[in-house]
């Protein structure tokens, strides 16, 4: 039976393009003058093959993408082809050997660990921001400034009955939820299902599932009653369409923590702030321009953590990636 959240879903990806093993980019992603895949111009007037495959979260990409946009001013002889398909489907095209790097929202699971080494893949990890992950409704939403983890799951459990506003809250509005969010594939979504639902893919299906953060605010921004979910940069850089809510980990919506850089960097903001990673193939580390990207994204490329929304490392987990990223080269 194609239940909502699956019709609604099915049907977005079609619009988006990612049916039948397609990929999509992230609108934020800066395109090549020539074409998403057209390859670079040398100086000798040649092309060059000096190409990153790179693949996996949304989030990520947003500040994978003005990574690369640097990256490539520089480096002017290396195309850095970037992909966005979620956390799940990047890992499933490093298990088939097809990137170099994968965006990640959330830490690679032990089955896709296992796959990589059943493949002859050594993954080394990277942990390159912080993300506080944000609960957005719709700005003509008057009657809720804080929420708690608990109400957050009456909405969003598999099985939720919530229907209006007021089902949640008697003192809220008979207004009708609607419910916004990323598909399957997401990290996001695998993080916000285990620590609000309590189990990793487990949600309502009375909910529209896009594989595009912008889609999910555009969809937020469009109902009244509307709320969703994703990363705090993309809320940043859309205050002007919706509307974050401070989240509370105990019972006391009072005590609702909101998702700042601030907040985010301290910890505060639980249960949903959340490291964002890059996974990248140690066999592609033996290519220099490889070596040259993962390095400036870990250097150079931080300025561009906080320039698009997230936030940045602390001074000891920032070392530890450089440390793993040097250790990996010298094994």
């Amino acid at each position: 039976m194609l239940t909502l959240r699956k019709f609604v879903a099915v049907a977005t990806l079609c619009l988006l393009g990612v049916v039948s093993g397609c990929t999509v980019e992230s609108v934020d992603a800066p395109k090549d003058k020539g074409g998403s895949d057209a390859p670079k111009a040398d100086s000798t007037g040649g092309t060059t093959d000096r190409r990153i495959q790179v693949d996996g979260s949304s989030t990520v990409a947003k500040v994978a993408a003005a990574v690369q946009e640097q990256f490539e001013e520089k480096f002017t002889d290396t195309k850095v082809a970037l992909k966005v398909t979620g956390t799940g489907t990047g890992f499933k095209e490093m298990i088939a050997g097809r990137i170099d790097i994968a965006n990640a929202s959330r830490p690679v699971k032990e089955s896709e660990k296992a796959d990589c080494e059943k493949a002859g893949i050594e993954l080394v990890e990277l942990k390159i921001a912080l993300d506080g992950l944000t609960v957005c409704v719709n700005k003509e939403n008057d009657w809720v400034d804080s929420i708690t983890v608990a109400q957050l799951k009456k909405i969003w459990a598999p099985g939720s009955t919530v229907k209006t506003w007021k089902d949640v809250d008697p003192a809220w509005p008979d207004v009708p939820v609607a419910l916004f969010g990323p598909g399957e594939e997401s990290g996001t979504f695998d993080y916000f299902t285990e620590v609000i639902n309590g189990k990793e893919d487990q949600i309502t299906e009375n909910y529209s599932a896009s594989a595009d953060d912008n889609v999910t605010i555009t969809g937020i921004a469009g109902e009244k009653g509307g709320m969703g979910f994703f990363g705090c940069a993309y809320y940043f850089s859309n205050q002007d369409k919706v509307k974050a809510l401070k989240v509370s980990a105990t019972d006391d919506a009072a005590a609702g923590v909101a998702p700042t850089a601030e907040t985010v960097r301290s910890g505060d903001y639980k249960p949903l702030s959340r490291p964002l990673y890059i996974y990248v193939k140690k066999s592609s580390l033996e290519r220099p321009e490889v070596q040259d990207f993962v390095r400036y994204f870990l250097n150079d490329g931080q300025s561009q953590v906080s320039a698009v929304g997230y936030v940045p490392l602390h001074d000891d987990e920032l070392k530890a990636s450089r440390d793993a990223l040097e250790a990996a080269l010298k094994k």
